[in-house]
């Protein structure tokens, strides 16, 4: 099964948006342990690009490098054995490499034009960022009305129990990021993401 195949099947991920390599590992760690199996890596520093290297020695781990803007980012975490390369912006060139290393790319839109041109230039899966702050799932189904060929992932500041209004509304999937994490020990945050597969696995269970 290849990557975005997991994420449309998994429909739920963790986002590691932290400075410290110890602390994302001990986080992905936690996530892992709690049921979720895609992860993605924001790369904020070169030391984090060694600890994607170090979580793909994990078998049951879908490790996503976000935060990439430019080829030279991209090349780094596609050696470090990113499985997606995840970017906040829309860059052709973005593309162009991931084409070239046949490595899936999720371009990050907010407006319905953005998220238009994005899939034009046949991005596989859209995260529409920041997703609460425009209108939370009411703002993806209201995208998704007039373009329901669109592929989404709804994030930013999206809370665990607000998971399941959000593919409700038609996101193909969701990525929650403190909300696992912050302010959670190893024992909470596994707590917290055990929390999550369960609503998801209750609206995959509704929906059959």
């Amino acid at each position: 099964m290849n990557a975005i195949q997991k994420i449309l099947n998994e429909k739920v991920h963790g986002v590691i948006r932290v400075s410290e390599p110890e602390r994302v590992i001990e986080i992905a760690t936690a996530l892992n342990k709690g049921g979720i199996n895609i992860i993605e890596i924001v790369i904020q520093n070169p030391e984090i690009v060694d600890v994607i290297h170090y979580l793909n020695s994990t078998e049951n781990l879908t490790i996503m490098a976000g935060g990439i803007i430019t080829q030279r980012q991209a090349q780094t975490a596609i050696n470090a054995g990113a499985s997606v390369i995840v970017s906040p912006i829309f860059q052709m060139n973005l593309v162009r490499i991931c084409q070239t290393h046949r490595l899936p790319l999720i371009m990050t839109a907010t407006t319905p034009n953005e998220a238009y041109s994005a899939w034009k230039a046949r991005t596989p899966l859209i995260k529409i960022y920041p997703t609460k702050p425009m209108g939370g799932s009411m703002y993806i189904e209201d995208m998704l009305r007039p373009m329901p060929f669109l592929n989404i992932i709804a994030t930013g500041n999206i809370e665990i129990d607000d998971v399941k209004d959000y593919l409700k509304a038609g996101a193909k999937a969701v990525g929650i990021g403190r909300g696992l994490y912050k302010d959670a020990d190893v024992q909470e945050i596994e707590e917290r993401a055990k929390k999550l597969i369960r609503l998801v696995n209750e609206y995959k269970n509704s929906n059959l």
